[in-house]
């Protein structure tokens, strides 16, 4: 058997890694590099029971425990550890130290209040997204996958269309007996091809700066000078860095990933944030200052599993933030899916056929940049 997975992202590593684990050969198609998207710049955060009483709760519990697996077991360091959790809230208008009702670290600056502890070491945890991305994909190759750069142009069906045979790479068509869909946002692009629903992409902003002050990550609630609400993000890094996220943005997805910019004015804004909170960073370099997109379904579930009426045709995406912290027990839900017919994690609330397919007329190709 030969899979190929359109999408070199967290999802589309993961299924490789775990399909080569069984000895099935594995090609990964990927338009620019591996985890050039969301799966190269988002938090990296982990969460054991934040999922609990829905359907994603069960495949978040699993991928926690394969997260302190992979970090043991594969000799790779991507910056796992566990940590502790607070929620804070800050404001621009007034001073808030009085208020903390947890002691919190020292960093956290005058204009915001440690309001509680939401995680601990036991239930939540952090990694580099692009550093475990990429270790995925590399223990997959050194198990035998291979990596081909190009852009997915389309899918290429048995004469009566009713089973894929491979799809068309840069103009090279590449035999398969089995085509997965994992290409995040732009997953929507294969409802030209496959009778999928449409897969939405939320955008996001983040910094990174050359500052750690301390191993907790901080959920923010801050209100501005204005009374405006938002919700910040920030995330100390074992290599020295801090990540912070929480500002949305507006801007339509492009056809091509290399076009995802941050809009303008949404570094500033998202650092004025950071520093009412940590003021540690006020002094610190920014090292990057990038979007991404999260890919959403209507239902706000990932849709992970076959493709209705289509042999050897799957799908998982849709994972919105949870995409780090879900790419694990995906990926092997989703090998022992293909290699066997059936998963151990109840995929039947992530079943494709559950909602309906974007007619492929609908699928917009003109690119757009934002401004």
């Amino acid at each position: 058997m030969r899979v190929l997975i359109c999408g070199g992202g967290v999802i589309g590593a993961s299924i490789a890694y775990f399909l080569a684990r069984r000895n099935i050969e594995v090609v990964v198609a990927e338009r620019l590099e591996v985890a050039c998207a969301a799966s190269g710049k988002s938090g990296g955060f982990l969460a054991r029971d934040w999922n609990d009483g829905s359907p994603v709760g069960p495949l978040a519990r699993r991928s926690f425990e394969l997260h302190a697996e992979l970090a043991a077991g594969l000799g790779a360091e991507w910056g796992y550890r566990r940590l502790d959790t607070l929620s804070v809230v800050a404001s621009a208008r007034r001073e808030l130290s009085a208020y903390r009702q947890v002691e919190g670290p020292d960093w956290v600056g005058r204009e915001a209040a440690v309001h509680g502890q939401i995680g601990t070491t036991e239930s939540t945890a952090q990694v580099h997204p692009a550093l475990f991305t990429k270790a995925l994909m590399e223990a997959a190759i050194g198990d035998g996958a291979a990596l081909k750069l190009g852009c997915v142009e389309g899918i290429t069906f048995s004469d009566d269309r009713s089973t894929v045979t491979g799809a068309i790479v840069d103009g090279e068509t590449i035999a398969a007996d089995t085509v997965v869909i994992a290409m995040g946002p732009w997953s929507i692009l294969a409802c030209a091809w496959l009778p999928l629903p449409a897969t939405h992409g939320l955008k996001g902003h983040s910094l990174i700066f050359d500052h750690d002050p301390g191993p907790q990550v901080l959920f923010v609630e801050y209100v501005d000078a204005e009374g405006r609400m938002a919700t910040p993000e920030i995330y100390p890094r074992p290599d020295g860095t801090t990540y912070v996220c929480g500002l949305p943005g507006e801007a339509p997805i492009p056809v091509d990933p290399s076009h995802v910019l941050p809009e303008a004015g949404a570094s500033e804004i998202l650092r004025e944030m950071a520093v009412r909170v940590a003021p540690g960073l006020a002094d610190a370099n920014i090292l990057a200052e990038q979007s991404c997109y999260r890919p959403v379904l209507e239902d706000g579930l990932p849709v992970i599993g076959q493709v209705p009426g289509i042999r050897g045709a799957y799908v998982a995406t849709g994972h919105s933030v949870w995409g780090i912290l879900n790419a694990p027990a995906t990926g092997e839900a989703m090998a022992e899916l293909i290699a066997t017919g059936a998963a151990t994690l109840d995929l039947s609330a992530f079943d494709p056929g559950r909602l309906a397919p974007l007619p492929p007329g609908a699928v917009q190709t003109s690119d757009t940049r934002p401004q």
